[in-house]
């Protein structure tokens, strides 16, 4: 049985471009979507949240002297390119999906209207929310804690590289530690990296727990969702 009626999943635009580092990689792109598919064949309502890092990182062009409100909405016009893949291989497994997007463009998405976000996951379908909040200099971080506080989600589940969160970079630090369970307070005063301060605020807030996991290890989303413990908790 499932321990979620209604998740947000917050997926980084990296995560579909597998071992390429760039673009998007149909294979990997088709896993994520068997998951998202397993899962919501339980009964759960899933919401997703989708960077556009593979495709265009609005910080990144803001820092090689790009104007940064205009990288910004570079970066939310790949999150909708990545948006349309994940609705596309979500529907070829059988699943009924809606795009909503922050930005108006009416040939390929809804507006966002919260009301009718909830009612398409009441009715079974998976939501993908595009172009972040609609607004510059916030993140797609910032984008899935506020849709999940709008939509009412019980968690965000944060899918990374890594199977967790530790007090350094895992990779570099062969003596980094793994919390199981942290506070929001405790992310935001050690500087943890889990999402920028203005997402685990906005979490914090709304008493919004977020699970940090590894979302390349096979089965791990059904796993949390299951209530298996995976990954880091941050509640509360």
């Amino acid at each position: 049985m499932p321990r979620y009626q209604r998740i947000l999943l917050k997926l980084s635009g990296e995560a579909l471009a597998g071992d390429k580092g760039f673009g998007i990689d149909p294979a990997t792109l088709h896993t994520i979507a068997q998951e998202c598919v397993q899962v919501a064949r339980l009964g759960v309502q899933v919401a997703i949240v989708i960077g556009g890092g593979n495709i265009f990182r609005g910080v990144a062009g803001a820092s090689s002297g790009m104007d940064r409100a205009s990288a910004d909405y570079m970066g939310m016009l790949a999150t909708a390119m990545n948006c349309l893949a994940v609705q596309d291989a979500l529907e070829t497994l059988g699943v009924q999906t809606r795009v909503q997007s922050a930005i108006a463009m009416q040939q390929i998405a809804e507006p966002y209207i919260r009301r009718k976000a909830i009612r398409h996951l009441e009715k079974g379908r998976i939501v993908i929310f595009a172009c972040g909040t609609g607004n510059p200099y916030f993140s797609t971080d910032t984008a899935a804690a506020l849709r999940a506080a709008e939509i009412e989600a019980e968690i965000i589940l944060k899918a990374t590289k890594v199977d967790g969160i530790y007090d350094a970079d895992p990779r570099k630090d062969p003596n980094a530690t793994r919390f199981a369970q942290l506070t929001h307070m405790d992310a935001l005063q050690r500087r943890l990296a889990v999402m920028d301060s203005t997402a685990l605020s906005l979490c914090m807030d709304n008493k919004l727990p977020i699970i940090v996991f590894d979302l390349h290890t096979a089965g791990n989303i059904l796993r949390v969702v299951q209530g298996e413990a995976v990954g880091t908790l941050v509640c509360a």
